[in-house]
This record gives structure tokens, C-alpha cells and sequence, in this order.
């Protein structure tokens, strides 16, 4: 990893900070995207005095489309090219919220925005010939498949689980399609579960969430270096040249769910994701 361009969205906690630290330390260097410049900051301080790499900030909140678009063309000004980006950004809400453009929340930040944020991008690596991008996905994707005609949950009971399941369900039939549609060029996509760790995810929800979490759950997760380091092997490992379109378990290639992998459902849902967010492949 020495001497490349990694691009860590979610950055500044988590499973983010955790592989920006790795990645660092590899003499990587980093553009961390965040939705917190005044919380990066120090964190790109710490990173470049430790490890003598470069570390620039994007600022973009993943929920609002223009940003993710604001962001993408950011980068893509600045830097010529793009060796991996990592999406690692990420939301669990215990309750039904939806975006400026009312789309369904966690719908919005765990799958659309990175999404576009990955389909502006990757003009970049096809065209450099080469790059790794890994969507940072959950073994929670096998509480919910996608229901393409109520994204939004206005016909059925909303849990977070659900909510979750759906968007990174999402992520997993997508990233499908974009692979397929990779196969000639030197650039691959890959998904990871980053194993059962501390993160700040689900920090939005209410009072009983979070004091079970700290009191309970937190008691029972590991340290999220550990996803850090399995990261930066997908990322950099030369055994996995050319691998595509894979759902990792940590490093373990593991098959995800049954409706995570569907053909058909993952054309719809690609489909609809790009009408969602406004492009196509034209």
C-alpha cells in the first residue's frame, strides 16, 4: 500500500478509523470523507505526525445526495488517481427517518449514497486500469431482503433491522451488477462484514439503545482494529488480484444470503438505485 491514494468514507470512528490507522501505518496515503471536519481534523493530525503519510479531508454527509456528488467531484479534481476506496460509512436507526428527498434513511446513507459516490468514481479507475473498492457491508444483510415497491416502508411495520437488512442487502445485489460490468477492466469490488466490533453506529438512536449498548452489548464486541486489518488485506493482498464481486466474512469468502445473491432482484434493484440517484449507464 505504500505510495497509494486510499479513500476511507465514515472515517473519523469505527470501522473507518480503525483501517485508516492500518492503512496509514502500510504508508498509505488517505482522503478521509466525513460529515465532521472539526472531528477529522485531529485525527488527520495524528495520522501524518505517526506514520509521515499525506491524509486529506473531504467533508460530505451521505445522506444528502448533492454532497455525495459535491464530494465525488472534490476528488476527483484533486486526485489523479484513485488506488482503493473503502465505504465503510454507515447508519442503524431503530426508528423509521427519511432524508431531505424522503427517502428512507439508513435506505439513503448504507446504500444509495455510497452508490453514487461509487458509480461517480469509478470513470477514474477503469480508466487509470486499475483499483479495489470494498463496500464495507454486514452480516446483517440477511434480516431483510429488498421490497422494490415499498423502499420507503409506507405499507409495512418499520425495525431497525429491517431497515438495516434492506439497505445492505441493497449494497450486496448491486455491487453484483457493478462487478459484471467490471469483467473486462483491472477493477474489482468485493464486499466485507467487518466482524463483530465496537463501532459508533446506531450513536443516533435514543437513550435506551445507547445504554444498552454501553452496559451490555459493547461488553461482547471486539476491537475493530481487527477490521482494520482484514481491510487492508482485501485491499492490498496480491492473491486476490481479480477477484470480484465476493462477500468476505473478515478475509473468510463467504456465500451471503439466498436473496443477497439473486440475478434478477439485483438488475431490479440496480435499476432502481440508479433512477434513485439520478444517472444512467448511457
Amino acid at each position: 500500500m505504500a505510495g497509494r491514494l486510499s479513500i476511507i468514507t465514515g472515517a473519523t470512528s469505527g470501522v473507518g478509523l480503525a483501517t485508516a490507522k492500518v492503512l496509514a501505518a502500510a504508508k498509505s496515503n488517505l482522503v478521509l470523507v466525513c460529515r465532521n471536519r472539526e472531528k477529522a481534523l485531529p485525527i488527520r493530525e495524528e495520522l501524518m505526525n505517526a506514520y509521515g503519510v499525506d491524509v486529506d479531508i473531504v467533508v460530505s454527509d451521505f445522506s444528502r445526495m448533492s454532497e455525495v456528488r459535491q464530494a465525488a467531484e472534490t476528488i476527483l479534481n484533486q486526485y489523479q488517481t484513485i488506488d482503493v476506496i473503502i465505504n465503510s460509512v454507515g447508519l442503524h436507526s431503530t426508528r423509521k427517518r427519511y432524508n431531505e428527498d424522503g427517502i428512507e434513511l439508513c435506505f439513503a446513507v448504507n446504500h444509495l449514497g455510497i452508490f453514487l459516490f461509487t458509480k461517480l468514481l469509478l470513470p477514474r479507475l477503469v480508466a487509470q486500469g486499475h483499483g479495489r473498492i470494498i463496500q464495507v457491508n454486514s452480516e446483517g444483510h440477511r434480516f431483510s431482503g429488498v421490497k422494490l415497491k415499498d423502499i420507503n416502508f409506507k405499507k409495512r411495520i418499520y425495525t431497525g433491522l429491517k431497515g438495516y437488512g434492506q439497505s445492505k442487502t441493497a449494497q450486496l445485489l448491486t455491487m453484483q451488477v457493478i462487478s459484471e460490468q467490471l469483467k473486462s477492466s483491472h477493477v474489482t469490488i468485493n464486499a466485507c462484514h467487518p466482524g463483530a466490533v465496537k463501532t459508533a453506529i446506531g450513536s443516533n438512536n435514543g437513550f435506551l439503545y445507547r445504554f444498552f449498548f454501553k452496559h451490555v452489548t459493547s461488553h461482547f464486541l471486539k476491537n475493530p482494529v481487527i477490521s482494520g486489518q482484514a481491510i487492508h488485506y482485501l485491499a492490498a493482498a496480491p492473491e486476490l488480484e481479480g477477484v470480484s464481486g465476493r462477500f468476505f466474512h473478515l478475509t473468510i469468502d463467504e456465500l451471503p444470503a439466498k436473496h443477497a445473491i439473486d440475478p434478477v432482484m439485483a438488475r431490479k434493484v440496480y435499476d432502481l438505485s440508479m433512477e434513485m440517484v439520478g444517472l444512467n449507464d448511457e
